[in-house]
């Protein structure tokens, strides 16, 4: 079984939707990542250069959402999956991105996906 780490309730904001009026101005989004990782060489040693640094992907995670203007949540997801999968610690991430503004009837609307390195 594999240690994980837990990035919860990130809100961002970026340019997201299909319609014309949702490419105006950016809408929030909320970010759930879970990494999957050993983590007991950092548990071992309480160096931070034997864990995944979770700050510094956090940043990278702000500056791709932010900077990004995709149609499809579920693009968004991808990418960030593909974000944390850079990190050769990372062996798997499951990302949940969640749309408030989606439904008028409902609190959100969410995709989730889990993506492993290859290999």
């Amino acid at each position: 079984m594999m240690d994980k780490i837990y990035i919860r309730d990130m809100v961002l904001s970026c340019v997201i939707g299909t319609k014309p009026e949702e490419r105006e101005q950016k809408q929030e989004v909320a970010l759930n990542i879970t990494l999957e990782c050993d983590l007991a060489p950092a548990g071992r040693s309480d160096r931070l250069e034997d864990t995944v640094n979770y700050n510094t992907l956090k940043k990278k995670i702000v500056a791709l959402v932010e900077g990004s203007e995709f149609s499809l949540i579920e693009k968004l997801a991808e990418r960030i999956a593909d974000l944390c999968l850079q990190n050769e610690r990372v062996t798997a991430a499951t990302v949940t991105v969640d749309k408030p503004s989606a439904l008028t009837e409902a609190r959100s609307v969410a995709v989730e996906i889990k993506r492993q390195r290859r290999g």
